[in-house]
């Protein structure tokens, strides 16, 4: 059973997210939820090594997602991380893959694409 944050400053995205988790039957534990870097920050460290992944955007207000995702790691905290955002070109995904992310999903996805990628880390 993994336990999972979703990092979103839309509160709908994350519903999005958790609705594509229950639908594609991840076995999924307790779902942790921040509306920037910040807060997502202050989860994980209260989690202690408590969430298997985390699914992040990139575009928030306060932390954005990039620099969480080096924080996080600066941290040493080695959670997945899969980057769920707008940013869509190559070079924004070597930058979240340099920075310390796992995986990157462009918005907007189909449930099959959510599915798709969520299933390489499950």
């Amino acid at each position: 059973m993994a336990n999972v944050m979703i990092v979103d400053d839309s509160s709908v995205m994350r519903k999005i997210i958790m609705k594509g988790l229950r639908q594609a039957g991840f076995n999924i534990g307790d779902i942790f939820e921040a509306g920037d870097g910040v807060e997502a920050l202050a989860i994980a460290s209260q989690q202690n090594g408590n969430i298997n992944v985390i699914f992040c955007d990139w575009n928030m207000p306060n932390m954005d997602g990039l620099t969480f995702v080096k924080e996080l790691r600066a941290k040493g905290n080695n959670t997945t991380v899969v980057m769920v955002t707008t940013e869509g070109g190559q070079d924004s995904m070597d930058k979240a893959v340099e920075a310390g992310a796992n995986g990157y999903i462009s918005k907007p996805f189909t449930p099959e694409k959510l599915t798709e990628e969520i299933g390489k880390f499950f």
